[in-house]
């Protein structure tokens, strides 16, 4: 960082012969010389790139080259005195990307000739016919002052801004009336880009780790690093971060992670422009895919190449974040903070707090004592009023986190303090959160720092593994509010009765511990898990308990979305394998906890009446004794009575109800309520015995049930499930639940539960309802002349993760059906064609259980041939699914 050094923009560019250029212009067509210089240095750039260029060298020189293109365009124009062509905001720092805005000020004197307005207009529509992208504002100094007074974004440009051609005193007058003196100061300059990062972290979940990250305004990235520059130039009066090696702002290492970081980052971005064809600053799926294969990335046994790439990025924006963390820090103390109005509190011989931040009162604390290490956590987490850390006691964790071995980790003293952080609910993530920040909870945890910045590419787990399971930890500790009482009564319900809640936490720290390690990640995490137990001195039953929950941590939710819940046989097993109460409770808000931690358009009302129903179910079959089972026949015995009495208060006698039940099957009056049975019934019985009947609940109702429902019942119909699941998908409703049963006397009845396109039962709305009941019945007359399935448009996001179908068929021997599981990108008509599929094969369909998990669905269909029988021959199974996969596969590629 020492040593002068040659400003950019007086560097040659040996690819531009600048002769030849203004030659050209006198023999050719203007635009086309501009344009063909132009694209012949892109071209060269994206080449030098691709070949491994310095990032910097090729990030100046395009500025540079720029520079000359608008120097050579002004002097295509005749120019009075007094009017200057400006660079600002980045391009004014000499740093252009390929697609990047190059942004202009043309600053003039007040008394500008009127004539020459018309000048700058096609000044400005020349840079626009060649091509290039421009963002320009025409202004005296008088308004440049003005509207910098009020507009912090403009005062930020100007102080950044060097003339490109014209009067530079301009500039300079400008420069000076828009200082610190005059117009923000250090201290004002500094609150304003606080605030404006904090509200720019905030859209985008105050996360580094979004699917598709931006890579400019996100949290750790490209902008994170333009504020401390910024605050630190305004505050130290100087134009480069370099100018300020020696005044104490940052380490060396510091510098080298911010110099270094930034450069990765101007990497990738020039790559992403370069793919993209435009100033794209989203990482999108498809761009990084192909970024990974630009950078060498190649697939192994443990993670895509894509993976790969954006482990390495998430790993950058996350120091970066850090390193943005520590040096604003250091500059509010500097800037806002005066020590003769400090207010000091002791907390301890070791730590005190200066201002509501924290701090060591020995510099070498760390140093000779490592345990302060985590202290300085737990005080944190015990004390709500305390704001962050000083900016010298995060340097000196970062310094000494090396400390952190295997000596440091099995120190009883350090693991009782680790184990009082996580019985504390109300500062518990927060802490966790700033400990991984700052590189202790990886170091300490040595399993959960692999995982930091471990990705998995699709649309399911939205967040990286360390986020999720923060995020999960944060669910948990959210369970103990007021307001979970409404949000997720029966989470708030089981939490509060945990006899320890350390432990729901522990379980959560470690359920996904091990994903990308290969094999069962369950199993792998609870070796894990027992290991910290040990380590950690939790007794035995505790430690069983926790290393439980980690192994089936996905199995109440495997249990409520692919089997069929209203089967007593299935509550029966799951209730077996949970064994107490004790035992759902932790698993069940583990459960909640989870899908909500892992993508939040997962949780809707259909999956959480699903887990409810199992909760509450598997509740009752503890309490009534696993010796105990249900008779099913008493189960159909006391649903029929139940519905009997809705019906005869509606003046329904049995006589007549018992003609409509009459052919109906035991699992009917099994697997739906007595008050849907009533419903059902009571609209069958004024139903000509031909006419189809579809109903819909109202959505006042239907809530309960966490779905719209659709009953259809026909006649003499068959391949019902395709007609309506045709009709549903043009009316954008997406299907969660299918329930099929067929009458000896030739009646179809079928439940649908369904779900609008923001994942909610369908409001009070009659016309909307008149119009899907219209739709299925209008299909359903269609015989099996069924509509074309609907192809709507893939959205983008799905397009990008294309993967081959696949099934898989067995025999329940239990229920005579033959269970199909279909696992497929989620496409538009997906069930439909499905539907077409069992028809063409002559399958009768028996239940469907839908689950939708991002880009993929994950489908289970209860089926039989059309004597009702479980499918025998296994020529047809493999045709069967054979015939599906090429379905649907081909729909993945439409």
């Amino acid at each position: 960082m020492t040593g002068k050094t040659v400003p950019y923009f007086e560097r040659p560019l040996f690819f531009f012969d600048q002769s030849r250029f203004r030659r050209a212009l006198t023999e050719q067509p203007v635009i086309t010389v501009f344009k063909d210089a132009i694209n012949a240095a892109s071209a060269q750039f994206d080449l030098r790139f691709r070949e491994g260029e310095d990032i910097r060298t090729l990030v100046y020189e395009r500025a540079l080259f720029i520079d000359c293109m608008l120097h050579y365009a002004w002097l295509q124009f005749e120019w009075p005195e007094g009017i200057s062509l400006e660079a600002v905001g980045g391009y004014g720092r000499g740093e252009l990307h390929p697609h990047s805005d190059i942004d202009l000020l043309i600053l003039h004197q007040p008394d500008f000739p009127e004539s020459s307005q018309e000048t700058i207009g096609q000044f400005l529509t020349l840079l626009w016919d060649i091509g290039l992208e421009i963002g320009h504002s025409v202004r005296t100094i008088e308004q440049c002052v003005a509207i910098a007074r009020s507009d912090i974004t403009v005062a930020t440009n100007i102080m950044e801004s060097r003339t490109l051609i014209g009067d530079e005193s301009l500039r300079e007058a400008l420069q000076q009336q828009t200082s610190p003196e005059h117009i923000w100061s250090a201290a004002a300059f500094f609150q304003a880009k606080w605030e404006e990062q904090l509200q720019r972290h905030q859209k985008y979940n105050d996360t580094e780790y979004n699917l598709e990250p931006n890579i400019k305004n996100a949290p750790g990235g490209l902008r994170d690093i333009q504020v401390i520059a910024w605050v630190a130039k305004r505050y130290y009066q100087t134009r480069t971060l370099k100018q300020l090696h020696g005044k104490g702002f940052f380490t060396e290492e510091e510098f080298s992670m911010l110099y270094s970081g930034e450069e990765y980052l101007w990497r990738v971005r020039y790559g992403l422009h370069m793919v993209a064809g435009r100033a794209e600053e989203r990482l999108l799926f498809d761009h990084q895919r192909e970024l990974a294969q630009f950078f060498g990335y190649t697939d192994n046994s443990e993670n895509l190449a894509v993976e790969q790439f954006m482990h390495k990025y998430y790993r950058t924006v996350m120091a970066l974040r850090e390193l943005n963390d520590v040096l604003l820090q250091y500059l509010h103390e500097e800037i806002l903070s005066n020590p003769a109005d400090a207010r000091i509190v002791a907390i301890n011989e070791r730590f005190q707090i200066r201002n509501n931040y924290i701090e060591a009162i020995d510099p070498q604390l760390f140093e000779k004592q490592p345990s302060a290490m985590l202290e300085i956590f737990v005080l944190m987490a015990q004390r709500q009023d305390i704001e962050g850390v000083r900016a010298v006691t995060i340097r000196s964790l970062r310094e000494n986190r090396n400390l952190i071995d295997a000596d440091f980790r099995s120190n009883p003293q350090n693991t009782q303090l680790f184990m009082k952080l996580m019985q504390q609910s109300a500062g518990l993530v927060d802490q966790l959160k700033r400990m991984s920040r700052y590189g202790i909870l990886g170091l300490y945890l040595p399993e959960f720092g692999r995982v930091t910045g471990q990705m998995q590419h699709d649309l399911f787990h939205i967040y990286t593994v360390d986020a999720h399971t923060l995020k999960v930890i944060q669910n948990m500790c959210n369970f103990r509010l007021p307001s979970a009482r409404e949000d997720f009564p029966i989470a708030a319900y089981a939490f509060h009765r945990l006899p320890k809640i350390e432990l729901l936490y522990i379980a959560g720290l470690y359920h996904d511990i091990a994903k990308g390690r290969g094999g069962d990640h369950s199993i792998l995490g609870a070796v894990d898990a027992e290991e910290f137990c040990t380590r950690h001195g939790i007794s035995p039953r505790e430690t069983r308990l926790i290393c439980w929950l980690v192994e089936q941590h996905l199995h109440m939710s495997a249990v409520a979305q692919k089997q069929d819940i209203s089967d007593p046989d299935v509550i029966h097993d799951f209730a077996l394998m949970v064994g107490d109460q004790t035992h759902l409770n932790y698993l069940y808000c583990l459960t909640v906890a989870d899908i909500n931690g892992t993508n939040k358009e997962l949780w809707n009302t259909w999956r959480a009446s699903l887990l409810r129903q199992l909760y509450l179910d598997s509740r009752r079959a503890l309490r009534r004794g696993l010796e105990n089972d249900i008779d099913r026949q008493d189960l159909i015995e006391e649903t029929q009575q139940a519905a009997l009495r809705k019906l005869q208060r509606k003046g329904i006698n049995a006589e007549r109800t018992w003609k409509i039940w009459g052919d109906m099957g035991d699992e009917y009056f099994l697997r739906e309520s007595a008050q849907d049975i009533a419903w059902h019934t009571a609209a069958a019985v004024n139903q000509p015995d031909d006419s189809d009947l579809v109903l819909i609940r109202k959505a006042s109702v239907s809530e309960q049930t966490g779905a719209t429902q659709i009953f259809v019942r026909t006649l003499e119909r068959s391949n019902v499930f395709a007609a309506v699941a045709s009709a549903l998908d043009q009316q954008n409703l997406s299907i969660q639940d299918a329930r099929i049963y067929n009458s000896s006397a030739g009646y179809t009845l079928d439940t649908f539960y369904v779900l609008d396109q923001n994942g909610k039962p369908l409001k009070e709305n009659p016309a909307q309802l008149k119009t899907i009941q219209a739709a299925v019945l209008a299909e359903l007359r269609l015989t099996d002349n069924y509509s074309e399935v609907i192809t709507r448009r893939t959205p983008r996001r799905l397009k990008y993760f294309a993967m081959p179908t696949r099934t898989a068929i067995s025999n329940d021997r239990m229920t005579g059906h033959t269970v199909l599981e279909v696992i497929s990108p989620d496409r538009p008509g997906l069930l439909a064609s499905i539907g077409r599929v069992f028809m063409q094969f002559g399958v009768q369909l028996k239940n469907a259980r839908i689950a939708t998990l991002g880009e993929r669905v994950e489908d289970v269909f209860f089926i039989t041939d059309h004597k009702g029988d479980a499918l025998s021959d296994p020529a047809v199974c493999e045709s069967l699914q054979n015939e599906i996969c090429k379905q649907l596969d081909k729909r993945a590629n439409h």
